[in-house]
């Protein structure tokens, strides 16, 4: 049995982040393995301090629980709808629901149970298929659906997609911030509520090779962490997916502290009042 996220220490009846892990690996076009991403990003948190001092606070006083994994069976989606019930129970219980993925197709189940107005994914890819490979639920349409329910998609450090799809982001209700102006972005969306979807291949792959489908000429981990510490007080949720195991766990590394920096700001905002 693969250990809980450490320092998420909290009994599920007083958490304020429950962690979910996702281990959906089916539809990754170059390399599989993201099954292995949530037990990853556990073991090599283990690492960490557990004091962040840009917050001043520790993270195992921020009340993290661990649920566990939702593993997959042979529906994808039957398996979206049970994940999405898991996310809403999160929800509902007055805790931030943080998914570990798994395949970023895991995102549509979380943007279903939450309803966000605007969904902010790092990623390199613009997702907006209406399918691949003849699949509805490929990871390569996330931000189609995400769309289904969210008003906006902010596609952060996106730099790959078919003209089909850069035809698509021209409308309003996309936007496509490049790599090169991820430095300068602001998350000014007033006071609708936000999604954070962080598709681990936004990084420059000689940061993280571990994904399944790489694309140079990305970002780099302080870009990441800076629009993550921007978003996460406006968030209603997080998700950190397409870690795989086909590298020394580099990209393991950068999304469980990733993860980690979400919490943290996001717990900071709430004590500071910021009802997002």
């Amino acid at each position: 049995m693969v250990a809980g996220f450490p320092g998420a220490n909290a009994d599920r009846d007083v958490a304020e982040y429950v962690l979910v892990g996702a281990p959906l690996d089916r539809s990754t076009t170059y390399q599989p393995g993201t099954r292995f991403g949530p037990r990853r990003m556990r073991a090599v948190a283990d690492s960490f301090e557990d004091y962040d001092h840009y917050t001043e606070s520790r993270f195992t006083d921020l009340a993290v629980h661990d649920h566990g994994d939702v593993r997959p069976g042979g529906d994808v989606e039957e398996y979206l709808t049970f994940l999405s019930g898991t996310v809403a129970d999160v929800r509902d219980d007055g805790a931030t629901p943080l998914v570990l993925g798994g395949e970023h197709t895991v995102t549509v189940a979380a943007v279903r149970a939450l309803e966000p107005d605007v969904v902010v994914c790092l990623d390199a890819h613009l997702d907006l298929r209406e399918s691949f490979g003849g699949d509805p639920y490929s990871h390569a349409t996330v931000s189609r659906h995400a769309l289904d329910v969210a008003e906006e998609v902010v596609i952060l450090g996106g730099r790959a997609g078919s003209e089909a799809e850069w035809e698509r982001a021209e409308r309003e209700d996309v936007t496509v911030v490049p790599p090169d102006a991820v430095e300068e972005w602001e998350p000014d969306v007033g006071d609708r509520e936000v999604y954070l979807s962080v598709d681990i291949d936004a990084a420059d792959p000689g940061y993280a090779p571990g994904t399944g489908t790489l694309e140079p000429f990305g970002l780099a981990p302080r870009e990441m962490q800076r629009v993550v510490r921007a978003v996460a007080p406006k968030a209603v949720g997080c998700d950190i997916v397409e870690v795989n195991d086909r590298d020394d766990g580099q990209a393991a590394v950068l999304g469980s502290k990733l993860l980690r920096e979400f919490v943290f700001a996001h717990a900071d905002a709430v004590a500071d009042g910021d009802d997002r």
